[in-house]
């Protein structure tokens, strides 16, 4: 009989907080970077998913994600308005721990992912169209994938695993942030407009806030209080930290400047790239994952500015590839004796094949579906706002709200 272990508990209920935190973190790291005549409006779709989602996931959501399996594809409605889901622990999702906090964490996990979308179309979208693909994308996207892989579906089955997001939730809102890129377009710039961050500080901010909130994303997905979570733990650390260094040195020898936004990049993709490793492997593979991790995620950034891609705030750069990367190199380092799972370098290839089929499979997936969603939105309003909202600020034309009333 499953029991209730009181250090598990409370460990997993302050791991839900961080992740909670990370969407306010968001917030401010995509409000930075932004021009601030829309500097709220994204703000706004980062806090808003934390209300829509909450509702999605209590009323279905969850119970598609986590109920019984149907098939490997989906979950039943049988925890539909939270039915079943109590004090009581559930075997499958953490068996010392109430059900309702496996719940809980799950959620933060939910709205967080298709705020980071956001970031790609940046200063351009309806948010009327926003708050709709917002719930459409939750229930035919994440809510399937979430099932496939942690749920019980066909892909968990195939031996595929995510420890904490890097399928999941990284190349899901990655890649659909660049399907989103390709159908709304670019940016109206006008002549002599800067389009560099408008507030570094936050940035930097946001920054602090999503670090500290990764250690609640990776090392609570150890779902208790133990070596997998501290493993996770000093691994979201170190990736974290070596890649900021390695995207700093980079950056500084191309661009000829050490800048802190380029530093902060730099630690987000060592994050997001850490994400599906950091309970399947050493602390060694966490530093060759962070140096990866910096100069993978750099080439892209690259590569989409060279290909003339308006990926706002480079969501597809940083959190699709690093998530793909990541995604990947579990195949490539995982080691038995940490959580087992054994990968390509100790001899299992099927591992590595299996990582790299799911990462083919779900972004293909993603960015087929996110396409066609707003290919229909379109149909019936605008996704993109007016060309003469766009040059005033979303901000004032959607909100009637201003961040600096100077």
């Amino acid at each position: 009989m499953p029991q209730i272990n009181a250090g598990d508990t409370a460990f997993v209920l302050i791991s839900a907080a961080l992740v909670c935190l990370m969407t306010p973190g968001l917030a401010f790291f995509y409000g930075g970077l932004v021009r601030k005549k829309n500097v709220l409006t994204i703000m706004m779709q980062s806090f808003i998913s934390m209300g829509i989602v909450t509702l999605i996931w209590i009323f279905g959501g969850f119970s598609l994600a986590f109920g019984p399996d149907v098939h490997g594809i989906i979950g039943n409605l049988q925890y539909f308005g939270l039915k079943g889901v109590g004090m009581a622990p559930n075997p499958t999702y953490g068996p010392t721990i109430p059900f309702l906090s496996f719940f809980t964490y799950q959620e933060m996990f939910a709205i967080i992912t298709p705020a980071l979308i956001t970031g790609a179309f940046a200063d351009r979208v309806n948010f009327k169209s926003y708050l709709k693909f917002l719930v459409i994308w939750s229930i035919v996207i994440y809510i399937p994938l979430c099932h496939w892989i942690w749920g019980g579906g066909f892909l968990q089955k195939l031996g595929v695993v995510d420890f904490a997001g890097g399928i999941v939730v990284h190349v899901s809102a990655g890649i659909a942030a660049l399907a989103s890129v390709f159908f709304v377009g670019k940016r109206k710039i006008l002549p002599g407009e800067k389009t560099t961050p408008h507030n570094i500080a936050f940035v930097a901010l946001g920054t602090g806030l999503l670090w500290f909130g990764w250690f609640g994303f990776n090392g609570g997905s150890a779902l208790g209080a133990n070596g997998i979570a501290a493993t996770a733990f000093i691994n979201t650390d170190i990736a974290g930290s070596i890649a900021m260094v390695t995207w700093l040195i980079i950056s500084w020898k191309h661009e000829k400047k050490p800048t802190l936004v380029g530093a902060l990049t730099g630690s987000v993709a060592g994050l997001a790239t850490i994400t599906p490793a950091a309970g399947y492997v050493r602390p060694w593979a966490a530093v060759v994952i962070g140096i990866l991790a910096a100069a993978v995620c750099y080439l892209a950034v690259q590569v989409r500015i060279k290909l003339d891609w308006d990926d706002a705030l480079d969501v597809w750069g940083v959190h699709g590839v690093g998530g793909i990367l990541g995604s990947i190199l579990v195949g490539v380092f995982a080691e038995a004796s940490v959580n087992g799972v054994k990968g390509l370098i100790f001899g299992d290839f099927h591992q590595f094949a299996v990582q790299l089929l799911a990462v083919i499979f779900t972004g293909a997936y993603s960015f087929i579906v996110t396409f066609g969603i707003l290919k229909v939105l379109d149909k019936f309003e605008p996704v993109r706002v007016s060309e003469a909202a766009e040059i005033k600020g979303l901000d004032e034309s959607l909100h009637g709200e201003v961040a600096y009333d100077l």
